[in-house]
């Protein structure tokens, strides 16, 4: 099934293949031939076993044509967090420089296009990328490996803290049917350093189309990065992404996804603890219905002593929805006194949604604190008598519950303007009453 894309890549490297340094084709042509090599993956693959890729393999997604586009900022504006934040936004995979701006970001910090970097700094960027999101066993990862085109590049210095966030938003138009977009991501925060990133998807219209993203982050020692990943891409869409963190000695990485658009999507988070004293914290929220299809892999590696994980994923299922969750801790025989949680709730709103939940602990090391479990249920009938015994309705007792469940892993954010904007789209959407 991935014959397909063989002439697809040869006609892309042929016109340059996005350009670029030297060792780029030897990175593209590695890739692509890994990808050929493993095909796309199926249900027989241990960690695929819930989601099948057929609607994706089944279909040979063109490259996005390069072409002007006609939105503005008030056609964006919905999907703003706050209009102060610096923002690179990119309309069909290509920045739009007339709808970013991030010229405000501290002169120490670098934020750049791929491409850019790939100009002005490509042994750094040699260095770095494809280094942490290897593409040996990943088809997804080979392929943006070979397709990349642009994405972004941040790169923190020692010590410098970014105060104010940075809003990373891909929006796809109609102009992408049928067409696949590669987006790629690298993040090197040196020691001490901090970030506040988000990362938007959203689609404009019920165009069907393929993201398959790519992020490397790298937090250095002591450093601190919070990563909001918030998928609201077409219903008609696909959207694969795979984050793959390595952190050093006292870091933090907070990770938040949501995802709440896409017929189906996927939505992997890696991360090595390789410094002693390291933090991993893991959440997200998924909220289907219909026919969607959401799976959320996390594998956490346990590589040094005196590590925490915590992660709280919860989904809200309805219609004929499926939803699934694999998480994985590894705790390495070296990664003594060890303090890992892992939690999945899910609430399912209909007798046809559906849930796979599969969370696994592997522990090497005899001095730990781990911990892992699985809730899946309904409603609940005494909370919702106790709701219409207070005048409350049956519509809006059942919306209040399910806003409330929700709530459990909001509380998560610590960008308050961006948990309150997903507070409101929550209640909105199931009170139909706007939040104050």
């Amino acid at each position: 099934m991935t014959v397909p894309y063989t002439d697809q890549f040869a006609a892309f490297s042929a016109n340059g293949g996005g350009e670029g340094p030297a060792w780029l084709p030897a990175l593209r042509a590695q890739a692509f031939e890994r990808f050929s090599a493993l095909g796309f993956p199926t249900t027989r693959d241990e960690d695929w076993h819930f989601t099948s890729v057929t609607p994706i393999a089944e279909r040979t997604f063109k490259a996005v044509k390069a072409a002007p586009t006609a939105l503005t900022l008030s056609d964006i504006e919905p999907w703003l967090v706050d209009e102060s934040w610096q923002r690179l936004v990119f309309v069909n995979g290509r920045l739009e420089p007339a709808l970013s701006n991030f010229s405000e970001l501290p002169a120490e910090v670098q934020v750049s296009t791929l491409s850019e970097a790939l100009r002005e700094e490509p042994e750094w960027v040699k260095k770095h990328l494809g280094t942490l999101a290897a593409f040996d066993r990943a088809a997804f990862t080979a392929l943006n490996t070979a397709f990349m085109q642009d994405g972004v590049v941040v790169r923190i210095p020692k010590g410098e803290v970014v105060e104010v966030p940075l809003h990373i938003l891909h929006v796809t138009d109609t102009q992408a049917a049928g067409a696949a977009v590669h987006p790629r991501l690298l993040v090197v925060a040196e020691a001490q350093s901090q970030l506040v990133m988000i990362e938007s998807y959203v689609g404009l219209g019920q165009a069907s189309y393929l993201v398959n993203g790519v992020a490397e982050i790298s937090v250095g020692d002591g450093a601190r990065v919070d990563h909001y990943k918030i998928q609201r891409d077409s219903l008609e869409a696909f959207h694969v992404g795979t984050v793959q963190v390595t952190q050093g000695r006292d870091s933090i990485y907070h990770s938040f996804s949501y995802a709440a658009g896409a017929a189906l999507s996927r939505t992997n988070v890696y991360t090595k603890l390789v410094g002693t004293g390291g933090e991993a914290r893991l959440n997200g929220l998924y909220v289907l219905d219909g026919t969607q299809h959401a799976d959320h892999q996390t594998f956490v590696e346990h590589l040094a002593e005196s590590c925490a994980s915590r992660e709280l994923y919860i989904g809200i299922l309805d219609g004929a929805s499926h939803g699934v969750f694999n998480g994985k801790v590894y705790v390495d025989p070296i990664a003594q006194k060890t303090d890992g949680k892992q939690t999945n709730k899910a609430l399912l709103l209909s007798d046809k949604a559906r849930i796979d939940t599969k969370p696994q602990l592997e522990i090497f090391a005899d001095d730990v604190k781990c911990t892992h479990g699985a809730t899946i249920g309904k409603l609940d009938d005494q909370a919702l008598f106790y709701l219409k015994s207070r005048g409350i309705g049956s519509d809006n007792a059942r919306a209040l519950l399910t806003y409330a469940f929700a709530a459990q892993v909001l509380e998560t954010i610590e960008v308050d303007a961006l948990r309150l904007l997903l507070e409101r789209a929550i209640f909105a959407r199931f009170t139909n009453l706007a939040l104050e």
